[in-house]
């Protein structure tokens, strides 16, 4: 286990959080609609609930937009974050990559103030580093700033 600043990392699987109380598992999904590579496999395997909600949620496009999280509660103590961080899935003519800082740092705001309302510990994968292009330089901070004040935050490794 080691600590950085506010982050604590493990290794693991952060769809199994060993942690006691309620937890909150964050993580990136696309404005298009698309689910079905990356960390959302791992937490289909366990879950259907959060793909079929994010899917309806897209269908109705009330409130779905780059910054918005969705929360599922999938256990009586875990709900999944599905925050929108991601525009598309490939890069743009500029070959910037799919990560929206700006949308993660939002979508963060929205997961600390509903751990906060339920008093949940906030789980995550490297968020926004696999598919969706960010690096972590980039993505820690934001997790420092947005959220290490108000719960504990664990990121997991395999």
């Amino acid at each position: 286990m080691m600590n950085d600043n506010s982050i604590i990392y493990l290794k693991g699987d952060a769809t199994r959080p060993a942690i006691n109380g309620n937890k909150i598992i964050a993580h990136i999904c696309n404005d298009i609609g698309r689910w079905g590579k990356g960390f959302v496999l791992a937490v289909s395997k366990r879950w259907t609930t959060p793909e079929k909600e994010y899917k309806a949620w897209f269908k109705s496009q009330q409130n779905f937009a780059l910054g918005q999280t969705q929360f599922v509660q999938v256990e009586p103590d875990i709900w999944i974050a599905n925050i929108i961080g991601q525009h598309k899935i490939i890069k743009d003519e500029q070959g910037n990559p799919p990560i929206r800082y700006d949308a993660v740092r939002a979508g963060l705001q929205k997961v600390a103030a509903f751990a906060i309302e339920i008093n949940a510990t906030i789980h995550m994968p490297r968020i926004g580093c696999g598919l969706a292009g960010g690096t972590w330089d980039k993505i820690a901070p934001i997790i420092t700033a947005e959220m290490s004040n108000r719960s504990e935050v664990y990121v997991y490794d395999f």
